[in-house]
């Protein structure tokens, strides 16, 4: 990281302003998670370049959870209408091409699309077919097909297996005359992780799986819910994007997708669908045994939730429209970056406004991830720096 003067002094100031605060048993403890070298450093380069001072990159803004599209659609009612799902556990998402169906140096995948679509005018159940991670040595391994909602493991299907399989299980309804069926237990997210389809899932499918993951180990469910990436499910522009299959109060098998879920919702996923069987309605795209034409019907029906309308206006408010830039820009813009404005004084205004409602924007989402004991000891380290910012102008002014 290479140090502007500005920012040099900020670091030798804000070193020696909090080792005599009250602040140093609470920075102390903060450290052991972001030292306190390395925060101040990172706040002396934003000094130098705002746009730098971030928990994530530009990339995340483009393609992940902070990407201006989340939100702007309706998404109850955006699952086709289907009755099984057949799961077939191939490699991982870093292998997948962006049809995975489409290999012709991974022939399983295709040999089995293949076989279905040929054999779909026999097939009474209307099945949908997609791609999930297989891992020797995990709950899945390849080669393994996974069906819902009948529960149903078979393992270590082969490229000559294929077409005898798809006739027993899938269009005669019969267990593998050359395998044997397992049943699965528990709950099943599978989470769209397709990056080489589509970078949006490639960026927020990783972070979610991981989060579900944390989230599970702390609550001990780790032998009740298991987590599986997945190639394209539909509806990219929704990512996140996961389907949870899982019993319902009654115990039936359900499967409920949801989008545009970031890792702000996985508690509540667990807790309240999971957990209580309850859905949650303000990122709820469909199920399993309801058409397109149901799902909005639902939608339509639903009541106003207080608590969803409020996450939607703060969305709104967030990210503004097209029709209301000039106001929350604060000057003119023209056509390919040229300004419009005659005093170049407002061109510099609204760069450096802009910029600071970025770092802004990022340092709140950083902030997210924290204890509230932490968050309180950075706003006195951003506080502490901002004063020393303060002085350093005027005695720069004055000299």
């Amino acid at each position: 990281m290479r140090i502007g003067h500005r920012s040099g002094i900020l670091i030798f100031v804000a070193q020696h302003y909090f080792s005599f605060t009250s602040l140093q048993p609470r920075l102390h403890r903060f450290g052991s998670h972001f030292p306190l070298k390395t925060l101040v450093f990172s706040m002396a380069e934003a000094v130098d370049n705002p746009s730098s001072f971030s928990g994530e990159s530009d990339e995340d803004f483009k393609y992940g959870f902070q990407r201006e599209e989340m939100y702007k659609a309706s998404i109850a009612g955006t699952v086709d209408a289907y009755d099984r799902h057949v799961f077939l556990c191939f490699k991982s998402p870093e292998d997948w091409l962006p049809r995975v169906e489409g290999s012709d140096s991974d022939l399983l995948p295709k040999l089995f699309s293949s076989s279905l679509k040929s054999r779909k005018n026999d097939i009474a159940v209307k099945t949908k077919f997609t791609i999930c991670e297989g891992r020797d040595g995990t709950e899945f391994s390849d080669g393994d097909v996974l069906i819902f909602p009948e529960m149903i493991k078979y393992k270590s299907l082969k490229d000559s297996d294929v077409d005898n399989f798809v006739d027993d299980v899938i269009v005669n309804g019969k267990p593998w005359a050359s395998g044997m069926q397992e049943v699965l237990t528990g709950s099943h997210i599978f989470v769209c992780a397709h990056g080489s389809r589509d970078k949006r899932c490639g960026v927020c499918g990783p972070v979610l799986i991981q989060k579900l993951k944390e989230e599970i180990d702390l609550r001990g469910l780790g032998d009740q819910v298991f987590v599986t990436p997945c190639s394209h499910v539909g509806g990219h522009k929704y990512a996140g994007n996961l389907i949870i299959y899982s019993p319902n109060p009654e115990g039936k098998i359900m499967g409920h997708w949801y989008g545009y879920v970031t890792p702000n919702d996985v508690p509540e996923l667990l807790d309240q669908h999971i957990g209580k069987g309850e859905i949650i309605e303000r990122i709820w795209r469909g199920q399993m045994g309801s058409s397109t034409e149901e799902g909005e019907k639902v939608d339509e029906q639903k009541l106003p939730n207080g608590k969803d309308q409020k996450r939607k206006k703060k969305h709104q408010e967030d990210s503004p429209s097209l029709g209301n830039k000039e106001s929350v820009a604060g000057c003119c813009q023209g056509a390919d970056g040229v300004s419009c404005c005659r005093d170049a004084t407002l061109v510099d205004k609204c760069t450096s406004e802009e910029q600071g409602k970025k770092v802004l924007t990022k340092l709140s989402h950083w902030m997210g991830t924290w204890e509230q004991g932490d968050v309180f000891a950075t706003i006195a380290v951003v506080g502490a720096v901002a004063t020393v910012a303060v002085a350093y102008s005027l005695y720069r002014r004055s000299g």
